[in-house]
């Protein structure tokens, strides 16, 4: 076996060396990118969850204020009567800063 020999030999062994860790590098990235996917679903899951519950209290905030203009439109009276209440509670509220000092 001539200088020549010895070289093609080297050259292939380096080369299959190479691939060997270019085989191995991609297949550790391939695992990462399931495990970074694996937990992006997990983390997607709780977070729709919480944009559903997020909705229906909107939802919900959104009848009760719907229900209570309808009523307080429709009763004047109940609108003078929370009037009346609300002017009372800072009156109260104001007498016991007065009493405080």
């Amino acid at each position: 076996m001539g200088p020549g020999g010895i070289a093609t030999i080297i050259a292939a062994s380096s080369l299959a060396v190479i691939a060997v860790a270019i085989s191995y590098t991609v297949v550790r990235a391939s695992r990462l990118i399931d495990e970074i996917t694996t937990t992006v679903s997990l983390i997607n899951k709780p977070l729709n969850s919480i944009t559903k519950a997020a909705k229906s209290v909107e939802d919900l905030a959104t009848k009760v204020t719907g229900a209570t203009d309808s009523f307080l439109e429709n009763n004047p009276l109940a609108m003078k009567a929370a009037g009346a209440i609300v002017a009372a509670a800072k009156l109260k509220k104001g007498k016991k800063r007065k009493a405080a000092k």
